[in-house]
């Protein structure tokens, strides 16, 4: 466990603390937990108005060069060739066993591709790339960088008022502005499956941009904690849970990132026959028929004891008012509507199979 004085401060620290953050560690950094309306508060409000993130612990980098789509392309089952100028693509970088590296968005503009990689991984991402690029392409780390993510049905009129030109984008596109003279990149995009943007701003100008957000009308700060709840009732994959090292795509339930003209990259043998033959595992949704939250690690059985499987993530949903969480279980056992159980404190607790997400995603697709 880190020490306080040997955790990593985001520029936004002082913010967050005026503001009235709870802090903890997550991934060597002092981030925010919650702020003192309390994480299910901070949910709604994100659900309902808009919330503002500070996701400046992730990395981010660029690629430079006419041959790194391509060199990108033989690192992840992705189609970055075939990207468009301000198009984003969710994918993953993957192992030679098909395993899950990280989970990954890359964004293509005509001159690089920006990469945002999560924190926790970061560091292994960076050398990961530094080690299987060539020296045709200019690998950069934007360590002066933020970055901020401005989520919920509200969010497209707040920015409407800094950055118009901002909402016409469509999910999962994105493009260099200035906000009030400050150089950014806005994308539409982000974890909690509402709409919303996340902005790419230097350091020294993130607290302006902050608070020019936080003055408008509707928006409030959020904290990591319902960042964790909006993503699982999203049914959004966090790794260290539901991908790793030894999980697939193709088990994580992400199928449709793999496209099926790529079969350079590494594990694409593996991940290739799971797509066509399915996998032993499978990622799914369940309810919680009860009022006590099942969480991560906790093993799964049939109404016969036989193992099936364990839960990835698991906790409170504010918006269904009852427990959830996911589960890599058996594939045949992942049937909509069927039961499983859990071991919680030596009492069986009974889940329902359920489809992902929990709650309907809001994308503006345009």
């Amino acid at each position: 466990m880190p020490t306080v004085t040997s955790l990593k401060k985001t520029s936004l620290n002082d913010l967050h603390t005026r503001s009235g953050a709870r802090f903890i560690a997550f991934a060597g950094y002092e981030m925010p937990l919650q702020y003192e309306k309390g994480i299910i508060q901070e949910h709604l409000h994100c659900r309902n108005h808009a919330g503002l993130f500070d996701i400046s612990h992730m990395g981010q980098c660029l690629v430079k060069g006419e041959a790194a789509a391509g060199e990108l392309e033989k690192l992840c089952p992705g189609n970055i060739t075939r990207l468009n100028n301000g198009q984003q693509q969710y994918t993953v970088f993957t192992n030679a066993d098909g395993g899950t590296i990280d989970d990954i968005v890359i964004t293509k503009f005509e001159s690089h591709l920006a990469i945002t990689v999560n924190a926790a991984c970061k560091e292994k991402d960076f050398q990961h790339l530094q080690k299987h690029l060539s020296d045709r392409v200019q690998f950069q780390i934007l360590n002066e960088h933020a970055l901020l993510a401005l989520q919920g049905p509200k969010a497209a009129n707040i920015l409407f008022n800094l950055v118009p030109e901002a909402c016409e984008l469509s999910f999962m596109h994105a493009f260099y502005t200035e906000i009030e003279g400050i150089r950014c990149m806005i994308s539409r995009s982000g974890y909690t499956g509402e709409d919303g943007f996340e902005i790419s701003v230097p350091n020294k100008h993130v607290n302006q941009l902050a608070e020019l957000i936080l003055n408008e009308s509707d928006v409030e700060l959020i904290g990591l904690g319902a960042r964790d709840t909006l993503r699982m009732e999203a049914g959004l994959c966090l790794y260290g849970h539901e991908l790793n090292e030894t999980i697939t795509p193709v088990e994580a339930g992400l199928n449709w990132i793999i496209h099926g003209n790529n079969r350079r990259f590494p594990g694409a043998g593996t991940i290739l026959y799971q797509l066509q033959n399915g996998s032993e595992l499978l990622r799914t949704g369940l309810i919680v028929n009860a009022r006590t939250p099942v969480r991560e690690n906790a093993l799964l059985v049939d109404e016969q004891g036989s193992p099936l499987g364990h839960v990835t993530s698991g906790g409170f949903s504010p918006s269904l008012g009852k427990p959830i969480a996911m589960a890599l279980i058996n594939s045949d056992a992942a049937i909509i509507g069927s039961t499983v159980y859990a071991q919680v404190r030596n009492s069986p607790v009974e889940l329902t199979v359920c489809d992902l997400p929990f709650v309907p995603r809001r994308y503006f697709r345009g």
